[in-house]
């Protein structure tokens, strides 16, 4: 289905509020659709797949709520964030971040482990204002100037964990594919901006598959 793709600055604060009443991305617009204008990613594929006037109806089956996928990515949540973070700032290639105001909004918002999120952006009060900006700086140069090879070596094994868990390389829960492959591919989409992850072979071959299938890029060319 054709469609025009605009990418918003990261601290751009006021177009999607006027569009849809905060900051949010994606937002899908079809003017020709009553005015349809909608947020949060998942409502937006639901509503794609299910309207006949945007394409095959009803292609993609429901979440099967597998917990050993969803145990998997807490399990790597704070290694995801450490290493994928960072890297998404200083690559200097992806469009919502190539004005510093954009990437310093990214940064302020949000932490890197151990800090929380509470510790890091404060809760607007006097009391705690959260961490000043120049520490944040600091850290995030600090967190891509460090050696990646420890954090690599424990991100290889869990991908190796989760190999087992996909089912082929053209989905990953049996009966074909669901929103399971929607939440779990864009996930690991993001650490291929990591550079040198050894990806087991049924795993990138399910990664390459959901590209050409959406025709969505990684980020394997820009990866830090």
């Amino acid at each position: 289905m054709k469609h025009n793709v605009v990418f918003l600055q990261n601290d751009d604060i006021p177009t999607p509020t006027k569009l849809i009443g905060k900051k949010i991305a994606p937002i899908f617009s079809i003017p020709e659709d009553d005015n349809l204008i909608m947020g949060e990613s998942l409502d937006i594929i639901i509503k794609v797949d299910s309207d006949e006037r945007y394409g095959n109806t009803g292609q993609i089956l429901p979440s099967t709520s597998r917990t050993d996928i969803k145990d998997w990515q807490k399990s790597i949540q704070g290694l995801l964030r450490t290493l994928q973070r960072p890297r998404y700032v200083a690559t200097g290639l992806l469009p919502e971040f190539q004005q510093i105001d954009g990437r310093h909004a990214f940064i302020k918002n949000h932490q890197l482990p151990p800090y929380e999120k509470l510790e890091w952006k404060g809760d607007g009060s006097n009391n705690n204002p959260g961490m000043e900006m120049n520490e944040k700086l600091q850290l995030y140069a600090a967190a891509i100037a460090k050696d990646p090879a420890p954090l690599l070596e424990e991100l290889n094994e869990k991908l190796l964990e989760l190999n087992d868990m996909v089912n082929s390389e053209y989905y990953c829960s049996s009966g074909g594919v669901s929103m399971d492959d929607i939440d779990l591919w864009s996930r690991l989409r993001s650490i291929t901006i990591v550079k040198d992850v050894v990806w087991p072979e049924k795993l990138w071959k399910y990664m390459n598959h959901f590209s050409a299938l959406g025709d969505v890029p990684m980020y394997d060319r820009m990866a830090l």
